[in-house]
């Protein structure tokens, strides 16, 4: 099997432990990555409901907080294999870079959700951003 394997980062100007709050909350998912309007998590299960309706089965595989890793498996049949990875990774103490890679067989499939990921990383440093303008305006 040839994966298409794609990885995005983007160094953020935010606290890894912030950044982390979100990117390893499996349940917010819905909230930083573009197309995907829901996110329901039972024990190791995520499903994920797209902007079209189709809702997609994944497996959480690695979630640990203390190496701010996240890693999914997509397993809906439209897959042979994909496998989804983020990592936050501390720069100093005001910064860090976010990873997502995406492996996937089908290879061109790698390329689909890879270019969400790397829409998601953005969206994920404007909702820090904004977050941190808001905690200013109201002290």
């Amino acid at each position: 099997m040839a994966l298409g394997s794609i990885r995005h980062h983007r160094i953020l100007n935010h606290r890894a432990d912030r950044v982390w709050e979100i990117a390893g909350d499996p349940a917010r998912l819905h909230e930083w990555f573009p197309g995907i309007t829901h996110c329901v998590v039972e024990g190791a299960s995520r499903k994920i409901t797209l902007g079209n309706g189709l809702v997609m089965p994944e497996e959480i595989v690695v979630h640990d907080d203390l190496q701010m890793r996240f890693q999914y498996r997509i397993t809906a049949p439209l897959f042979t294999f994909h496998r989804g990875t983020i990592d936050v990774i501390a720069l100093d103490e005001s910064s860090c870079i976010a990873i997502y890679t995406t492996e996937a067989d089908p290879r061109a499939m790698a390329l689909v959700v890879a270019g969400a990921s790397s829409e998601a990383l953005v969206t994920l440093d404007e909702m820090l951003t904004n977050d941190v303008s808001l905690e200013r305006q109201t002290h």
